[in-house]
């Protein structure tokens, strides 16, 4: 089983940068990609970006490319999200999730094996 546990999540204004982070843990942890999807209210959960465990290739929503960077540090089985520029549309409860074997898409939900709790991103305008 694995455990994922997001932090630092808050209110900024717009224009403003927050950073996310994803601590993984269990009795043991692999991971084949590592992704941070949000859902807004009353809309359905959608795709950030992705990173590969091992070689680190990363993938961007457009909406978000040039201004969120995904990374990852292996010995602390944790991912970040750096957040930059940030509008008022990026306001959503954000989730990280994890694969454990290759798959076909990285962008879709039903991927994904195990979800965090979420943590709430708000920008006001």
């Amino acid at each position: 089983q694995v455990q994922l546990v997001e932090s630092g999540g808050g209110l900024v204004q717009a224009g403003g940068s927050l950073r996310l982070s994803c601590a993984a843990s269990g009795r043991t942890f692999s991971a084949y990609a590592m992704a941070w999807f949000r859902q807004a209210p009353g809309k359905e959960r959608e795709f950030v970006a992705c990173i590969g465990w091992s070689g680190g290739r990363t993938y961007y929503e457009d909406s978000v490319k040039g201004r969120f960077t995904i990374s990852r540090d292996n010995a602390k089985n944790t991912v970040y999200l750096q957040m930059n520029s940030l509008k008022p549309e990026d306001t959503a409860v954000y989730y990280c999730a994890t694969v454990v074997r290759p798959a076909a898409s990285l962008v879709v939900v039903t991927t994904y094996d195990y979800w965090g709790q979420g943590t709430q991103v708000t920008v006001s305008s």
